[in-house]
């Protein structure tokens, strides 16, 4: 008898309702979050997968939670660049630079920016520091400036000339900027 005792009190046992739940099995008020996720991991993922936007929400989020560090403003500005929002991008990254002038992904993205725009000097300014405070490990950062070089170097070059550029995600706040010539 004890064993079918023990049977049916683990039944019901198994048949209550977590107090955590309200009826309709949705959280209740007594659900609380231990660990948030990184707002900022958050948005690394969405960039990847190019969710811009969403990755501009974290990103938001994330300087909400941390404030804006280098890190937060320099992601801000990469997903502001890949939504082709120029000038907020060029706005926030060189706040990030502000806060810290040797911040590589914020230099690269900088770069960028100034390519996107057609100032090939600047971009080639901004390419030779993130080359050298990145002791040139970084072939995406070589590429970009290889290619600010090139089209500085060219004097065919003008704005007219219809040169389609493509930015590339290579981790970390790092972009590869892609072009046809």
């Amino acid at each position: 008898m004890t064993g079918v005792a023990l049977g049916l009190l683990c039944l019901f046992a198994a048949c209550q309702r977590d107090e955590g739940f309200t009826p309709d099995g949705l959280p209740g008020p007594n659900i609380t979050v231990h660990e948030a996720v990184d707002g900022l991991a958050v948005g690394h993922r969405l960039m990847a997968a190019g969710e811009y936007d969403l990755a501009l929400r974290a990103y938001f989020r994330a300087a909400a939670e941390q404030g804006p560090g280098v890190d937060v403003l320099s992601a801000i500005g990469s997903a502001n660049l890949r939504l082709g929002r120029l000038g907020q991008a060029e706005s926030l990254l060189r706040r990030a630079l502000d806060t810290d002038p040797s911040f590589v992904p914020a230099l690269n993205n900088l770069g960028v920016v100034m390519a996107e725009r057609a100032r090939w000097g600047e971009a080639r300014h901004l390419f030779q520091t993130a080359f050298a405070l990145d002791s040139g490990r970084s072939g995406e950062i070589r590429e970009n400036l290889r290619l600010a070089i090139a089209n500085l170097e060219d004097s065919d070059y003008t704005v007219e000339n219809n040169y389609n550029f493509a930015l590339v995600r290579r981790g970390n706040g790092r972009f590869l900027l892609l072009s046809t010539l």
